[in-house]
């Protein structure tokens, strides 16, 4: 195949993509006062833990995230860590994040006092330097 084939292919499926993006977006767009979401309640979590950051610490840290998130009131979660972009108005420098949805503040308010969050806060609070939370609900 030649390169402009492959560029022709290349520029062919990404238009496809962005167009059923577009889609996407639209129909997420029509939904009226966010109904489809409701009340979504979103947690987001960075964590910076202590240097050095050993194998040991991150296998540890990594199986209470995901002891964590197996909490009953939460609908959807993610554990992260920095992604590879570079772009100015980035912020890398965290070692970790946890981002968990739920279906309102209540079920949040649960989840903040559950025996599984607050066991998760005595086991691995010796592990981090700093956490950043931020809190949003849907508009």
């Amino acid at each position: 195949m030649t390169k402009k084939m492959k560029r022709r292919s290349f520029v062919g499926t990404s238009l496809k993509g962005v167009a059923a993006a577009g889609v996407l977006a639209a129909t997420a767009c029509t939904e009226p006062d966010n109904k489809q979401f409701g009340q979504r309640f979103v947690h987001h979590v960075f964590f910076w833990l202590r240097e050095p950051v050993t194998d040991e610490i991150r296998n540890k840290f990594e199986d209470a995230l995901k002891k964590l998130v197996t909490i009953d009131t939460i609908v959807e979660s993610h554990l992260g860590i920095p992604a590879p972009t570079d772009r100015e108005v980035i912020d890398a420098s965290y070692t970790y994040s946890l981002l968990i949805t739920f279906k309102d503040k209540e079920a949040q308010d649960i989840y903040q006092e559950h025996p599984a969050h607050l066991r998760f806060i005595e086991e691995c609070r010796d592990l981090w330097e700093r956490v950043v939370v931020y809190d949003s609900v849907s508009i």
